[in-house]
């Protein structure tokens, strides 16, 4: 995967992980139209949180953006969860998404860590 920049999120584990997630959920193809809107507006929200922190400078800032995009990240894992539970989805990509969603997890809370 590619970066299309060299601002400050593009180097971060978090956030790349992050793109690969958001690209689970896109490829497990969730068949219902609201949880699979659900479940896609929460992956970008990780990316988009995570870049937002990375160009925070206030240290308690960061963090409370961080905290954000790890509660998006239960949400999205909730989600595929459901679809695969239910049949709902392309299991293999969901199931990949849940362990990049757990990366994700341990990288926010060290960097939320480091910021508080």
């Amino acid at each position: 995967m590619t970066n299309f920049s060299n601002l400050p999120h593009e180097k971060l584990y978090a956030y790349q992980e992050a793109r690969r997630l958001l690209l689970c959920v896109h490829e497990a193809r969730i068949a219902d139209a609201k949880l699979r809107d659900q479940a896609l507006r929460a992956a970008k929200s990780i990316c988009l949180n995570i870049a937002e922190g990375a160009g925070r400078t206030g240290i308690a800032d960061k963090a409370r953006v961080y905290a954000i995009a790890r509660g998006e990240t239960c949400e999205v894992v909730s989600a595929l969860e459901i679809a695969v539970l239910i049949g709902d989805c392309v299991a293999e990509p969901a199931r990949r998404g849940t362990i990049h969603a757990e990366a994700v997890y341990a990288l926010l809370t060290g960097l939320i860590r480091r910021s508080g």
